[in-house]
């Protein structure tokens, strides 16, 4: 299956039961990840400007069944049952966090499986995810203070990673 349109990826979200406050949250998070990766392919580098917008309106599709951690997992089998491709998939599985360790996925008893985000359109939307609390932008340092006061000293500094990382590639902050 070819990757689905912005307005056939919004259809998806609503024929799933994804409730409007999620929608709105992933269409927010599209929109931060459209314009890190626009930034990002005008410096040269080779981003799917498709991909991203589809993975990050899909992102949280599992929602639609738990907010748990577990959505990711949820929203990847929900994204395969509909015959998504693969890099959809992807996205969708490796958007927790900044990613979730064999060690981590192990202690929450996942089925084994790469969790942290490896492609350029991956570490876009879970960043973009991890700079949008609801429908608003919010500096990096309130979700890494958010993690580290839940006890995800290694999470938060895997999103740390990731914002250096992201931060480098633009040569600016997001």
């Amino acid at each position: 299956m070819q990757l689905p349109s912005r307005e056939q990826a919004i259809e998806l979200l609503k024929d799933v039961g994804c409730e409007p406050k999620v929608i709105n949250h992933c269409l927010a998070v599209t929109d931060f990840a459209l314009q890190m990766a626009n930034k990002l392919k005008v410096k040269g580098l080779r981003i799917d400007l498709q991909l991203v917008e589809a993975g990050a309106i899909l992102h949280d599709i599992g929602r639609s069944k738990t907010h748990g951690i577990d959505h990711s997992l949820v929203g990847a089998q929900i994204a395969q049952q509909k015959g998504l491709p693969l890099p959809i998939i992807n996205i969708i599985k490796r958007h927790i966090g900044a990613g979730i360790t064999d060690d981590e996925a192990a202690w929450l008893e996942w089925p084994r499986d790469i969790y942290v985000p490896q492609t350029l359109e991956e570490k876009v939307v879970c960043y973009a995810d991890k700079r949008i609390d609801h429908d608003r932008v919010v500096p990096i340092e309130e979700e890494i203070k958010k993690l580290k006061s839940q006890g995800f000293d290694e999470g938060a500094e895997r999103v740390r990673n990731l914002h250096d990382e992201i931060t480098q590639m633009l040569g600016e902050t997001p």
